[in-house]
């Protein structure tokens, strides 16, 4: 979110100092059978049930926000790995094995948040400071919300609930990781494709054909490049019913929990429930945030599948009115005016961004604008392709935490991109972070949406890295969630900006570089389309919204919304099957993506033009990235900015203006 590495990254040097005080580096367990994910869970499940125990015989609130600390800890040491592990081990066995575990968690952490002694225990703190104040308030929030103060049946039920949907979460996750879908084409259905993807899935041809699976560096190029229309409708069709039908009932089914769920709360909707605890605050806010972006893209929207429909009609040599523009063909005329007006060839670009040059690249950006080395260091890891780093302060060498990299495609491994935090950083504790950036590039070379998604990742491994929080609910990542992608919108412009990818002539001196004229081409180039782009974006939020506040069926709830919209819905085609955000923590949330981009942008305007200045990386790092939750995250904007936050460069993005 893998084939084996070509190189090994080049290890940074770190002052001597270092050398007279090794790092204390947090093992991390890696299991590789089902027996040891299920020992080391009723381990951990055992250990946590007897500091739940001792916590529940003291009285008052002296000692609960250490002891909280502490039980906290215990659960993460095992439950951030097995998340990990059920999500990338290449042993099915384990990965399945994780799921009962997870459960159980899920179970157990209902149990711990409907405790009366210890909610008791959480009221009766005094805060001694303005962190533990903030754990007061999400503690409290965190018991009501797992039903503490609602009557016993109302409780119970909360309870089955939240089990059921954890249950549904990893059948929904399952059905689309493991989906066994495969699209052959013959060599001639092939016309278009560069010489170098045919060459990376000639191990897939079988009897003289090419079969490929439903994975992004398979799927996303072929549908920008592959000259045959119905060869891109199928391989569209095929990626649009990914989960399969399974999927659609266990989505309604959990958004029919979601909804009895705020019901029992006397909430109307699901979105009213979980909104409450979101920067926004209401639905309403939402629903206005969303029509302003409907509003400034609608027309755009219109221009652009205008414009692409044209180039549509002089390719295949019909009249325009006899044309129509197809969903599968977006991607593809949508390259081929980048070629030709921009002269912007995505997998020209590749050449430019070697993949181990581009992490080598993200990894120094990350030092400068930081002051912290990166050191890769051998330890055991769950696929052989996986690399681990240790993160150290530049100047003193002193440890901070560290990373892992698991960078390619396989088969049962998660197939989207992500950061998953394994062990949350404690500053009381002495306790270091860990994170897993987890993604699936093409190992030949990125395009620039793999560039994009590598720094957007890697955004959110120095959220979770770099956090200094004293309590382990508040570490890294741990932010509202339509806060949490803004540190990696954000970082995602160091993926195309001068000042930035200067640094590949340091790490890549005889890779070829991007002349001043070829990123403005570049630029242009990604602005061009951003009035599909962000209705597409539109369209996916509201149908969170649609179904977070009145369930239905969401096949008929997404034929109905995209139907309404200019290319109309694709007959056989079931999308939310897919839609793996909202079956998860982004249900009611999706939104979020554009919500945290509002803030990215702005954040952006503090390093005045200069993305590489180290001042201004080093103030972001203190007063966004080390904070985590432990400071409200509208504070922590306005202390970086120093005014309050704009909306205005993330709408002159939309419209292409920026």
């Amino acid at each position: 979110m893998r084939l084996t590495l070509c190189a090994i990254l080049v290890a940074v040097a770190v002052p001597a100092a270092a050398k007279t005080a090794p790092p204390k580096r947090p093992a991390i367990p890696i299991y590789t059978s089902a027996e040891g994910v299920s020992i080391a869970c009723e381990g951990s499940l055992a250990k946590a049930g007897k500091l739940v125990a001792a916590m529940e015989k003291k009285e008052g609130g002296a000692g609960l926000f250490s002891e909280w600390n502490q039980l906290q800890m215990a659960i993460d040491d095992q439950l951030g790995p097995l998340y990990l592990l059920g999500e990338t081990s290449p042993l099915k066995p384990v990965r399945d094995a994780t799921e009962p575990c997870l459960q159980k968690f899920t179970t157990f952490n209902t149990d711990l948040l409907q405790n009366e002694r210890l909610y008791k225990r959480v009221q009766a703190t005094k805060p001694a400071n303005a962190h533990q104040a903030k754990l007061r308030k999400d503690l409290l929030e965190g018991f009501e919300d797992s039903g503490v103060s609602l009557p016993a049946d109302k409780r119970a039920r909360a309870k089955q609930i939240f089990e059921k949907l954890e249950d549904l979460r990893q059948a929904f996750d399952r059905n689309v990781r493991d989906d066994p879908t495969r699209v052959t084409f013959t060599p001639a259905e092939m016309e278009g494709m560069p010489e170098s993807y045919l060459k990376a899935h000639e191990k897939t041809m079988k009897d003289g054909n090419y079969v490929l699976t439903l994975a992004y560096p398979s799927y996303f190029p072929f549908l920008q490049n592959a000259r045959f229309e119905d060869a891109r409708r199928r391989y569209y069709v095929a990626k649009f019913n990914e989960g399969g039908d399974e999927n659609l009932k266990v989505l309604e089914e959990i958004f029919t929990l979601r909804k009895e769920l705020a019901g029992l709360y006397g909430l109307p909707s699901y979105a009213h429930y979980t909104l409450r605890r979101r920067m926004v605050g209401t639905p309403g806010v939402v629903d206005k945030f969303l029509a302003d972006v409907k509003g400034a893209v609608a027309e755009l929207e219109k221009n652009d599948l205008e414009d692409l429909r044209a180039e549509k009609a002089k390719d295949i040599g019909k009249p325009l009115a006899e044309v129509k523009l197809e969903r599968w063909d977006t991607p593809y005329y949508s390259e081929k005016v980048r070629r030709s007006r921009f002269s912007v060839d995505q997998e020209e670009l590749r050449k430019y961004f070697p993949t181990e040059k581009a992490v080598e690249f993200t990894l120094l950006v990350s030092q400068r604008l930081y002051g912290v080395k990166f050191r890769q260091v051998d330890v055991p890891v769950w696929n052989p392709d996986v690399r681990y780093y240790d993160v150290l302060d530049a100047k003193t060498g002193a440890f901070i935490s560290g990373f892992y990299l698991d960078l390619f495609p396989r088969a049962g491994k998660y197939n989207h991109a992500a950061a998953f935090p394994m062990r949350g950083v404690s500053t009381l504790a002495r306790r270091t972070p860990v994170t897993a950036l987890v993604a699936n590039l093409d190992a030949n070379g990125l395009d620039a949406g793999e560039m994009e998604t590598l720094l957007h990742e890697f955004g959110h491994v120095m959220h979770n890295v770099l956090s200094k929080t004293e309590y382990i609910t508040h570490a890294g990542t741990s932010v509202k969630n339509d806060f949490a992608e803004a540190p990696s919108k954000m970082y995602e412009e160091w993926s195309r900006r001068a000042q930035a990818l200067v640094l590949m002539k340091e790490v890549c001196p005889q890779c070829p570089q991007l002349t001043a004229q070829q990123l403005s081409q570049m630029q242009a180039a990604r602005r061009y389309g951003q009035g599909m782009r962000y209705a597409r974006q539109w369209a996916y939020s509201v149908f969170d919204m649609e179904l977070s506040t009145n369930p239905q069926p969401p096949l008929e709830v997404w034929k109905k919304l995209e139907g309404a919209t200019p290319q109309g819905y694709v007959e056989g085609t079931k999308f939310p099957a897919s839609f793996s955000h909202i079956a998860s923590n982004y249900a009611a949330g999706y939104y979020g993506y554009m919500w945290a981009e509002v803030l990215a942008l702005d954040m952006l305007s503090a390093f005045k033009g200069n993305l590489m200045d180290p001042a201004v990386g080093r103030r972001y790092r203190d007063t966004i990235l080390s904070q985590g939750g432990q400071v409200e995250e509208m504070d922590q904007v306005r202390r970086f900015l120093g005014r309050e936050p704009s909306s205005a460069a993330f709408f002159a993005e939309i419209t292409g203006k920026r």
